[in-house]
């Protein structure tokens, strides 16, 4: 395992994206947003999910898949933040995901430990604590379980119309995209790698196969900076992708957030935090200077 630099102090807003602040603050200006949020308390969906998931899930520990609570532990120490629980489940389909809004927790798919190394597992947890550091995971809840307080309440009775509806959820959907930008920072922030970020998106984005020592990463961003730099025509093609399918979609196009992150990365951002200039970096006193 790489040493890793332990970032004390830091905050969300070291990491956190201007266009995930931006979306986020349009989202909350929805007129029936507060509404929606306060009948996700009161039905406690909260807790629903998360006996649901306790239910389904192996929890990790010290003597339950401790090397995977190990990599928790430490991607913890370099965010600063609380440990969550951390559960591994049963599914082919490589991904994770975070929960729990009062007792935050994430469960890995098997098919993503299957599929990453223990270094990339790094940038994927380090991800998912990115997520509840930042306050994501309540937005996240309401958007998973917007149908349930819909037909458990009835869209007549909270007063919300086709209309306003269809206003939320396109806002939560443009949201969570941007919240991925910022949970992809703080993937790399713990895994303290570009290339292991890079790999680990690639694991994801291909999925497990028996080629996979046959992975390419420059190959990838070559893919990648082709995608965002493409012609004309190719540029509208990818509007009507968007203005057709891709406007639900809760997660950008992979190739996207890898160039993202190395736009990030270059800029100079990483760097910095790296050297102690972050949100909520102490700072030296007279004393000890």
């Amino acid at each position: 395992m790489a040493e890793r630099k332990n970032l004390t102090g830091i905050t969300a807003d070291a990491f956190t994206s201007d266009a995930d602040k931006w979306a986020l603050d349009k989202l909350k200006k929805v007129p029936i947003f507060p509404l929606v949020i306060q009948k996700f308390y009161e039905l406690g969906i909260d807790r629903w999910m998360y006996c649901l998931n306790m239910s389904m899930s192996v929890r990790c520990g010290p003597n339950q898949y401790p090397t995977l609570h190990r990599i928790l532990q430490e991607s913890c120490k370099v965010l600063d933040m609380p440990e969550p629980e951390l559960y591994l489940s049963s599914n082919p389909f490589p991904n994770a995901f975070a929960g729990g809004v009062e007792r935050p927790y994430i469960t890995l798919r098997s098919g993503i430990v299957n599929t990453m190394t223990d270094e990339q597992l790094y940038h994927l947890i380090g991800h998912e604590l990115g997520h509840i550091k930042a306050d994501h995971v309540l937005y996240f809840s309401v958007a998973s379980t917007i149908t349930v307080l819909l037909d458990v309440f009835g869209k007549k009775t909270m007063g919300i119309s086709d209309v306003a509806l269809y206003a939320l959820v396109l806002a939560l959907y443009e949201w969570s995209r941007q919240a991925e930008f910022s949970a992809d920072r703080a993937g790399l922030l713990v895994c303290q790698s570009l290339e292991t970020s890079i790999d680990a998106e690639i694991a994801l984005t291909a999925g497990p196969n028996r080629l996979s020592h046959e992975m390419n990463r420059e190959a990838f961003m070559d893919q990648a900076r082709a995608y965002q730099d493409a012609d004309p025509l190719d540029q509208l093609g990818k509007i009507l992708i968007f203005l057709v399918m891709g406007k639900f979609w809760t997660h950008p196009m992979p190739v996207h957030r890898a160039q993202q992150l190395e736009r990030w990365y270059q800029s100079g951002a990483y760097d910095r935090i790296m050297a102690g200039d972050y949100a909520g970096a102490p700072r030296a006193t007279a004393a000890s200077a």
